[in-house]
């Protein structure tokens, strides 16, 4: 009865910590317009593949998939992902109203950007040109794949996204780029209902992508010019690492490690297309698209709470700091398991309405896909966490262990058990992956609590 009683005492205190928690809520607002654009994205984009699927056919829907796939791995290897640099080194900058530092660091990010997004476009002619018979492709298959890396060019989204994200506007983060979604969508269904070709779809997917990168930089500008930071490419750099300690070593190895990980959810279609055949990259493709939304959600969750945990963190709030990552590591589980459960019984239909009886193989593809996401979700707060205390070394270390037991899982998987055994290997990183950012996240939070005074803790050894 004493137990009882004090695990009712603790659990009503709990509720009662949530309904007076301010923060919890403007989370859980911002979290959600993030969710419910990111759903709209992947509705409309659902929309889009259904018609390109439909009118295509596997294997030609296939090679589509391989076109995309490849300049989207191209543009994931040399992205720094700037958006992390602006969070961690702006989350103070604001409030002490260090304008020259902001657009200093501004500044950084898009050039970093900037940098990175002609030389992707740079490097994705070379290997498309140079490393065609290493993919098996046809000429026509390379031919596509030049036109769409020109998208390339125009992926310059870590600094506006970054600045978005800092500055609170998440709900414009969440929604701008759904005009290019629907547009998407209509031209698709236009290309549908008139019978255009596979050049045509290859046109419609990469100026929509394009498109959307566009608009970010459109809303990012605007707020910008709304706080008077709009001519932050005139402040001078020479002193850009004097004003941010080691902002050149976590800008690269947090690059390193998205990159390192990224391998296996880019290069994996890649794989099962090299390994197996093109219809069955479709297959897998088509799986993977319908699970992006479980995918992203985690995406859209860490950019709500890094800015918020950076900020706690250089405060010295620990114990708040650790409430909101376990509060959100336990949201995050609980949707993660949800989606497993709802892909179970509706995996088959939703395959069949979206892309039709000739992509069912995509089905059981789709159900193991989700637990893998499910998996890589539950790390998504911790990593964050362990990005606000200045621990990307230890980030970098899972990064390589996951993505290297990834990849020999699947060359070992993949000639026994065809595309699912890609699946599989997923689920296998998704377990080492999240096991060790808690192991480094529990390590280190312990550690900072038992510092005397550390306001922001060190390198990690």
């Amino acid at each position: 009865m004493t137990l009882l009683t004090a695990g009712r005492r603790k659990i009503k205190r709990v509720i009662d910590e949530l309904r007076g928690e301010d923060a919890l809520r403007l989370r859980l607002v911002n979290i959600s317009h993030l969710l419910a654009g990111n759903f709209g994205n992947v509705a409309l984009n659902l929309g889009a593949v259904a018609f390109t699927a439909r009118a295509l056919g596997p294997t030609h829907y296939g090679i589509l998939a391989l076109v995309m796939v490849f300049a989207q791995a191209i543009e994931r290897l040399v992205s720094f992902q700037t958006w992390q640099p602006m969070i961690k080194y702006g989350a103070g900058l604001e409030e002490a109203s260090r304008k020259n530092d902001l657009k200093a660091l501004i500044k950084f990010v898009f050039l970093l950007d900037l940098a990175t997004a002609v030389g992707g476009w740079c490097l994705a002619v070379f290997l498309a040109t140079f490393g065609k018979q290493l993919f098996g492709w046809e000429t026509g298959t390379l031919h596509l794949t030049l036109i769409y890396s020109l998208v390339l060019l125009f992926a310059i989204n870590g600094a506006p996204v970054g600045i978005l994200r800092l500055t609170g506007r998440f709900k414009t983060a969440a929604y701008v780029r759904l005009i290019a979604m629907v547009i998407r969508l209509a031209l698709c269904a236009i290309a549908f209902f008139q019978g255009w070709s596979l050049f045509a779809y290859v046109i419609i997917w990469a100026a929509t992508q394009a498109l959307g990168s566009i608009l970010v930089m459109a809303a990012a500008a605007r707020e910008l010019h709304q706080r008077d930071l709009l001519t932050f490419l005139a402040e001078p750099l020479g002193d850009v690492s004097a004003r941010f300690s080691n902002i050149w070593r976590f800008s690269f190895l947090a690059n390193i490690s998205v990159t390192i990980r990224s391998t296996a959810q880019q290069f994996d279609t890649l794989l099962v297309g090299a390994m197996l055949d093109p219809a069955a990259a479709g297959f897998y493709h088509i799986a993977k698209r319908v699970a992006k939304f479980a995918q992203q959600a985690g995406a859209q969750v860490q950019a709500v709470v890094f800015p918020e945990v950076a900020k706690l963190w250089s405060a010295g709030k620990k114990e708040e700091f650790k409430r909101v990552v376990v509060q959100t590591e336990l949201m995050l589980a609980g949707v993660g398991l949800l989606g497993v459960v709802a892909m179970i019984f509706a995996a088959d239909p939703l395959v069949r309405l979206f892309v039709g009886p000739e992509f069912k193989p995509a089905a059981q593809l789709l159900i193991v896909q989700i637990m893998a996401v499910a998996l890589v979700l539950c790390g998504s707060t911790s990593r964050v966490a362990l990005l606000s205390m200045g621990k990307e070394v230890p980030i970098l270390y899972v990064s390589i262990a996951s993505t290297v037991i990834f990849f020999i899982a699947a060359f070992l998987l993949l000639p026994q058990m065809g595309a699912m055994g890609a699946n599989v290997a997923h689920i296998i990183l998704g377990v080492v992956w999240v096991g060790g950012l808690w192991f480094y996240f529990r390590k280190f939070y312990a550690e900072a609590n038992a510092a005397p005074a550390a306001p922001e803790l060190g390198d990690a050894k």
